[in-house]
């Protein structure tokens, strides 16, 4: 019955009951202290092979069939195009004026441990858990930027929902979460390079063709930078003046096409398509009209498209695969390395740049939260053929946990910290 359905009928079934489910399990987790993607990534999960088709394999043949996955995949996709952009919309670089030390010395011990612990486990896992014909050097630098990752966009709600945000260790957060997404995204860049001829067929990259597409991306960066940001600015001021519903339609119109192209040149070079819309975001000037125009877009892309990719990712991370012990040994281990990586080395970066203890050890915890930014890392590694669906789903569960403590753990500590100032007043 499901094989012979139109994928329009299908896709009209999926999309409300995948919206729907996300939508109360996001309301769930607010309730519950937690942030709206824990609760998004858990229906994704829910929703595939790992519950519902355990379950009820003909009920999830017949919500989620194989015709209408690659249509249900281009909207997601679009909905993650727009997430990156807003994600690079949100960077600012003026949290990194003044507080030098600090954000250096945390950010790069944020990104450079995690890489450095990751490697290691990397090279122990990689006869067991690389796909055949992928080489060393990609599975290992891939694991470890997946080991690196922090969830800038979640990073900032779960700051706004602690009162944080504007806070010194809420500033500093953001602006070491900033630099270690910049840094992160490069090098997952590097691995797209290295492991594109993956997808069309051939045995790796030669290292031309890595270099080559390395100095495209560097082109790119540049271009987008010094050309493109100066012009966009010039435009906003010129035409983007205006207010009203004309003006805000008009916004959106603007956006959406360049983060589409932005995000076509990068496909184009080898370098994937959410690098453009990232940098496109990063480049765009903050203005009113923009931001009005952004805020439009995320009404709609992120409560109805991204949904869409959470249950795209769901549907690839199967608990099944993990049945054996040794398995589960191996992503006990990849949590352990996540959670020491990003947790211990921002706390002792922080503690070696002069903050408090306790602000050292939030510092700490809320760098090691990585929510849909991971997921998307994820994806892009599993649609190069760079890791397995096995490591895939070890790997989704540790950004589930690794997200999901963040929020009450930070919470706690100042909880904690109050308490102790009212007492010191007494």
């Amino acid at each position: 019955m499901g094989a012979s359905r139109d994928p329009l009928e299908a896709v009209l079934i999926a999309v409300p009951v995948v919206v729907l489910a996300c939508g109360a399990a996001a309301a769930v987790m607010r309730r519950l202290g937690q942030t709206a993607v824990v609760g998004e990534i858990l229906v994704g999960i829910l929703l595939g092979p790992s519950l519902l088709g355990w379950l009820w394999p003909a009920g999830s043949r017949w919500l989620l069939p194989g015709e209408v996955l690659p249509y249900l995949g281009v909207l997601g996709n679009l909905g993650l195009l727009v997430f990156m952009f807003l994600v690079g919309l949100e960077l600012d670089v003026g949290l990194l004026r003044g507080r030098g030390r600090a954000v250096v010395v945390v950010s790069q011990a944020s990104v450079w441990i995690p890489l450095g612990l990751g490697s290691l486990l990397a090279l122990a896992m990689y006869g067991s858990f690389a796909p055949e014909g992928v080489g060393r050097a990609e599975f290992v630098l891939f694991v470890a930027v997946a080991m690196s990752v922090t969830a800038f966009p979640v990073l900032a709600r779960i700051l706004k929902d602690q009162g944080l945000y504007g806070t010194p260790v809420g500033a500093l957060a953001m602006a070491c979460a900033a630099v270690a997404d910049v840094v992160a995204w490069c090098l997952l860049a590097l691995v797209v390079a290295m492991a594109h001829p993956l997808g069309g067929g051939g045995g790796g990259g030669s290292a031309w063709g890595t270099v080559g597409m390395g100095v495209l991306a560097g082109v790119f960066l540049a271009g987008m930078w010094w050309g493109v940001r100066p012009v966009l600015g010039w435009g906003v001021r010129r035409w983007g003046s205006g207010t009203g519903a004309g003006a805000g339609a008009g916004g959106v119109v603007g956006l959406c096409s360049g983060v589409c192209l932005a995000a076509y040149a990068t496909h184009a070079m080898g370098v994937h398509a959410l690098f453009g819309a990232f940098v496109f975001g990063a480049v765009v000037p903050r203005t009113a009209v923009v931001e009005q125009a952004a805020e439009r877009m995320r009404e709609f892309a992120v409560p109805v498209l991204l949904p869409l990719f959470f249950v795209g990712s769901g549907l690839k991370t199967d608990v099944g695969l993990l049945g054996g012990g040794a398995a589960w040994w191996w992503a006990g281990a990849v949590l352990v390395v996540a959670v020491a990586g990003k947790w211990g080395g921002g706390t002792g970066a922080a503690l070696l740049a002069g903050q408090p203890v306790r602000d050292a050890v939030t510092l700490g915890a809320l760098m090691n939260c990585r929510g849909v930014t991971e997921l998307v890392v994820l994806n892009v590694g599993l649609g190069l053929g760079v890791i397995g669906a096995e490591l895939f789903t070890a790997l989704v569960l540790m950004a589930l946990v690794t997200t999901a403590v963040t929020g009450p753990m930070v919470r706690a500590l100042r909880e904690r910290e109050v308490k102790e100032a009212v007492g010191l007043r007494r």
